[in-house]
């Protein structure tokens, strides 16, 4: 008789479970609370898979081996809660697909930059003629993909709650960008809770793995202090060189990674800004530790394309740049990106915060910001912290005012800068919404603004 894997969620991750599942020979069952996507659905009912949308029938949940859940599910659900204590084994997508993938797995997480690095560090190793997969938070589910095959690497965002989710998952190359309080709310408002579900991420590495970190980053130190730590640690820093790892000194970035090194000038890269100079060393040095070439390294960091909604460049018009910046849903994210100008910047702000403290920012706002337009339904928060401070405060729900305001109010040499700082569910559907309504809305003023 087929043992039952269950799993709750039918999103990206979910289905490519489901998919990868079936394939290694498990009857599956796909429970979602909401409703199934009709694409997903096809994909489903094409496969075999049997499935139920708008509820979890608990019986035959629990009647599984295992249970697959979504990185959107918290283990507060009283279903995850029931399971747990039936000793039924509840796991992320990522652990699951890790037992079937024969390749070398580079994982990347940390509050911010770690989109921006997991894209960087898979370019770099394409460049550098590896045979390379993307997976995790980023693209495809790893799962899906490997019904279709492996690959030699893999280059996998992952997040703490699917790290939350692992067991046996031994990345061969693991990198933690930096840490700063978010998510507060699955980790019990404890930011110590936050902390070790980051650091966890190196808990299974061996002294053959590699272990590349901010070492500046109070809070990493802390998150590895609680790790029994064997992996091989390629620190990299603002501050000083390591012995091994990465120092970038505000003109050059200089790399050693045992009998490689290998510096590096930013005139000649695509990224700018001291994060993004971070964001380098990590991809770069895992390109090194993978065996990628200098001349590939230097190549890659030339002509690579970041992420939608990550300091996107939109449009110029009047001589008012607007860029997109809607993957900054939290403080720390948007500090980069207001500090990564310094032309006098129209902030767009607001959604649904997430315990933020605004004055992280004030070193910035304070010489640089000339208008908060904030965009929310609840913009109290925004309004008391900044009122004041920044000269001209105006708030909208509607996104093509806002970016009306932008041009309205802004100077040739201005920057209209959407970086909300917060989570996007109270006026879209998630940050990427958030972002293609922005762009949809300067592109519509373009015409008009001549």
């Amino acid at each position: 008789m087929q043992k039952l894997i269950a799993i709750l969620g039918a999103g990206e991750s979910g289905v490519g479970a489901a998919l990868l599942a079936t394939r290694e020979g498990f009857a599956v069952w796909v429970s979602d609370m909401g409703m199934i996507s009709p694409a997903r659905k096809e994909m489903l009912v094409s496969a075999g898979i049997p499935f139920e949308e708008g509820g979890h029938s608990e019986e035959k949940i629990l009647a599984a081996v295992e249970i697959i859940k979504s990185p959107g599910i918290p283990d507060k659900a009283p279903l995850v809660k029931k399971a747990k204590e039936m000793g039924i084994p509840v796991i992320d997508e990522l652990e699951f697909a890790f037992r079937y993938s024969k390749g070398k797995v580079i994982a990347i997480t940390g509050t911010n930059g770690k989109t921006t690095t997991t894209l960087l560090t898979y370019h770099l190793l394409k460049k550098g003629g590896l045979d390379v997969g993307l997976g995790g938070n980023v693209g495809e589910s790893w799962a899906g993909q490997l019904v279709h095959g492996d690959k030699k690497w893999w280059v996998l965002e992952t997040s703490s709650f699917q790290i939350d989710g692992f067991k046996s998952f031994r990345p061969a190359i693991a990198i933690l960008t930096n840490i700063t309080p978010d998510h507060l709310d699955r980790y019990e408002y404890k930011l110590e809770n936050y902390v070790a579900s980051k650091a966890s991420l190196f808990k299974k590495m061996e002294v053959a793995d590699a272990a590349i970190f901010w070492e500046d980053d109070e809070l990493i130190q802390t998150g590895l202090g609680k790790v029994s730590m064997r992996a091989t640690c390629y620190p990299v820093s603002l501050k000083h060189q390591p012995t091994v790892g990465g120092y970038f000194d505000g003109d050059t970035i200089q790399l050693q990674t045992g009998s490689k090194n290998l510096k590096l000038n930013p005139e000649e890269m695509v990224l700018k800004g001291t994060h993004n100079m971070l964001n380098t060393m990590f991809a770069a040095s895992a390109a090194l530790l993978a065996g990628v070439s200098a001349e590939a390294i230097r190549e890659g960091l030339a002509d690579f394309q970041n992420a939608a909604h990550r300091m996107e460049p939109v449009a110029t018009i009047d001589g008012v740049a607007f860029v997109n910046d809607s993957k900054g849903t939290n403080v720390d994210a948007t500090a980069y990106a207001l500090a990564s100008y310094k032309q006098p910047i129209i902030w767009i702000a607001g959604g649904i915060d997430k315990g933020n403290d605004y004055s992280v920012l004030y070193p910035t706002t304070d010489t640089q910001v000339k208008m908060l337009i904030c965009l929310g339904v609840d913009n109290e928060k925004l309004k008391k912290a900044f009122g004041g401070r920044i000269p001209q405060i105006k708030e909208t729900q509607d996104i093509r005012e806002a970016v009306a305001w932008g041009l309205e109010y802004g100077k040739a040499g201005d920057v209209v800068l959407l970086s909300p700082a917060c989570a996007s569910f109270d006026l879209f559907k998630n940050y990427e919404d958030r972002g293609n309504q922005f762009k949809a809305a300067v592109e519509a003023i373009k015409p008009s603004a001549s």
